[in-house]
Order: C-alpha cells, then structure tokens, then sequence
C-alpha cells in the first residue's frame, strides 16, 4: 500500500498542471502563458539536449571547426605536413650540398686544403689481369655487328656518341712559366709570366661563381665548369665578367695585371680544382 501510494504520489506531482505566465511589469498585463507539467519541461529539456549533442556533433563531423580540437588532425592536415616534411628534408639536402659548394670556394681563395698526391695517369692504372685463358678470337656476329654499326655511323648527321664525352681546355694565356704547381709549399696554381692588360681567357665553358677584389690576390675571377671542375684566375688588372655570367671555352674574361699584396709583377696566377682539391695546371693545359 506504501508502495502505491508513493508512485501515486509522484504520478501526480510529475502530471500536476503549472502556468507560466510573462506579465508587464509596469501594468501587470498578461502577455503569455503557458500550461506546464514537471513532466513536459523533463521531456522537451531532454530531448533539447540530445538535439544539442547531435548538432555539436555534426558540427564537429563536417565543418572545418573540428581543425581547432586539439589532439584532432584532418587527412587535409596530414598531407600538408608530410609535403612540408618532404620540402624541408630536400631544403636541408640542398643547404648541405650549397655550404660544401661554398666551403670548396672558400678553400680556393684562401688555399687552405689538406696535402693531397695526384697521378694523372691514375685513371688509366688497370689491375693486371691473366688473359691467357680467355678466347680472343673474333666471332662472325661480332664482324656482322662491327659492319652494321659501321654503315650506320657512315650516314649519320649527328655527331658519333664518342665525341660528346671529350673534354680539353683552353689555354687561358701563352707565356713563360715562372712558378709551378707545389702543393708541399701551398702554391696550388701555375704562373704564367705575361704582358700588362694581356687578355685572360676562360679554359672551358663555364659560369662565373666570382668575380670580386681581394686584398691578397687582387681582382679574381673564377669559373665553374660542371662535374666538379673550377678554374681560378689571380692577380687580374680588371675583370670584364660579373657573377652569374656564362662564358665560352676561349672568351676573354680578365685582363693581366699586377694586383694584390702577393703579386710581383704583371702575371696571371692561375689554378684548377676538382671535387674541392687543387691539381697541377700543367697536366692539362700547355702554356708554352
């Protein structure tokens, strides 16, 4: 009986009848009502907040708000950091590979580089070889193929691949060799006695990646020319080249002179490097 007593009990106060009303305060006219059960304001306040959620969450789901969650990142996001993630690793790569550029520069105004031999007929050193077993004798598809190759370069207009993968420089000046390559006493280049205002011209086509005074070497110019390879030109009267310029194998680039506090008379200090390190001019060039 308790029992039924109490649930008639809440029964009545959740279905018992309220009136809301909003008067006019200055004239107490009644402007709305409202007729309200404990069990109607339960109902619409629930179902009010499970709409909120929803909404909230759809908002959430499908708008860009859901960018501004922390510990939430969108595909868009992810993306766009492994794109920056890929752009600054190949930034960081070509930021080490400019300051060994610069560093190999560096080492070419200022000759400070480690003591390294060269043989220029190193590359042509073989590892000997026991050929005694080996059969040496021409087959006929190898005389059918040298034939057919043969006609096929005959009519060619274009020049044969051979040709393409020659490389010689240009002497940038005649002149009486003074001073020679010695790496033991740091002098990396050749210098080549010439006349004042005597036109220095560049060894191979090239870029020029300097073109400035200096106080040791005088007006200095100096050329890249791919693989690895830079020609240096020291002591200059003037420089008729800025940085940046292209030049070709034979063009005039400086003019001779007697600059700098090492200088001692009108001569062109001239240097190659290769892979940052200095060889003999005289290798490769003949000066006389």
């Amino acid at each position: 009986m308790a029992k039924s007593k109490e649930k008639k009990k809440l029964k009545k106060r959740l279905l018992h009848k309220y009136r809301l009303l909003i008067l006019n305060e200055d004239t107490f006219e009644e402007r709305v009502s409202f007729k309200l059960t404990r069990l109607n304001v339960f109902i619409v306040v629930g179902f009010s907040v499970i709409i909120l959620i929803a909404l909230t969450t759809l908002l959430i789901a499908y708008t860009p708000l859901r960018e501004y969650i922390p510990g939430y990142s969108s595909v868009k996001l992810k993306r766009q950091a492994t794109e920056l993630m890929f752009e600054t690793d190949s930034l960081k790569r070509q930021l080490d590979i400019n300051q060994q550029y610069f560093a190999s520069i560096k080492k070419v105004l200022t000759g400070d580089v480690e003591e390294v031999n060269f043989n220029r007929d190193s590359i042509l050193l073989l590892e000997p070889r026991d050929t005694s077993g080996l059969n040496m004798r021409i087959s006929r598809e190898d005389s059918l193929l040298r034939e057919q190759v043969a006609n096929e370069d005959r009519y060619n207009l274009f020049e044969p691949a051979s040709s393409t993968v020659s490389f010689s420089l240009f002497p940038p000046v005649k002149g009486s060799i003074t001073e020679g390559f010695d790496a033991e006493e740091k002098h990396y280049g050749t210098d080549v006695v010439v006349p004042k205002n005597e036109a220095i011209k560049a060894v191979a086509d090239g870029t020029v990646i300097f073109s400035e005074w200096t106080a040791e070497t005088g007006y200095v110019i100096i050329l890249d020319h791919g693989n690895d390879l830079l020609s240096v030109y020291k002591h200059n009267a003037s420089l008729t080249k800025d940085q940046g310029d292209l030049v070709k194998a034979g063009e005039v680039i400086a003019t001779a002179g007697s600059t700098g506090k090492f200088s001692t008379g009108p001569h062109l200090h001239f240097e190659l490097w290769n892979s940052g390190y200095p060889v003999d001019p005289t290798n490769y060039i003949s000066f006389e």
